[in-house]
């Protein structure tokens, strides 16, 4: 499966596919993204997660620019404000296995079934795959343009130092 397929967008939901492929400007076609197979890893992973407060299991998977998978899953912790989300674990993979960027990501909830991160991951996976990065939820593929249009990233932190020097 592409990126493009697999998804029901229509006018006026946010994720309006025309002439200019969508609001952020960007091609979804590409890459090739095996959307199934990285589902299949995230899906994989679910039972290593550990979740005894609120047995929500989830896992995540990434495809990283080298081709690589990267996969995560949440570890809740009884200081419910130290607990790991899949993505946060994900990501320390992406960076053990020596970086990259990561192309396109997959996170599933307890059912299989896609599951849209939380606020702190979608920042994380920007800071990890910048907005060109493809993100399967519940209402289709989107690229992390799409799911934060406003991200804070390094720029902000570049330009509030060189106002502080000025």
């Amino acid at each position: 499966m592409t990126a493009g397929e697999g998804t029901s967008r229509g006018p006026g939901d946010g994720y309006d596919k025309g002439p200019d492929n969508g609001p952020d400007n960007e091609d979804h076609s590409a890459p090739d993204v095996d959307w199934e197979a990285l589902s299949t890893a995230a899906r994989a992973v679910l039972p290593n997660a550990y979740a005894p407060y609120s047995q929500f299991r989830v896992g995540a998977a990434g495809l990283v620019d080298d081709g690589g998978v990267v996969v995560g899953c949440n570890v809740e912790n009884a200081a419910y404000g130290v607990g790991l989300c899949a993505e946060c674990g994900m990501v320390s993979a992406l960076h053990a296995r020596g970086g990259g960027r990561l192309v396109a990501v997959a996170c599933v909830g307890p059912d299989g079934e896609p599951l849209m991160p939380c606020g702190r991951c979608r920042q994380l996976l920007w800071e990890n795959g910048g907005p060109a990065l493809l993100l399967r939820t519940p209402r289709g593929v989107v690229s992390m343009a799409q799911v934060l249009p406003d991200a804070f990233g390094r720029e902000d932190l570049e330009r509030g130092v060189a106002g502080r020097r000025a």
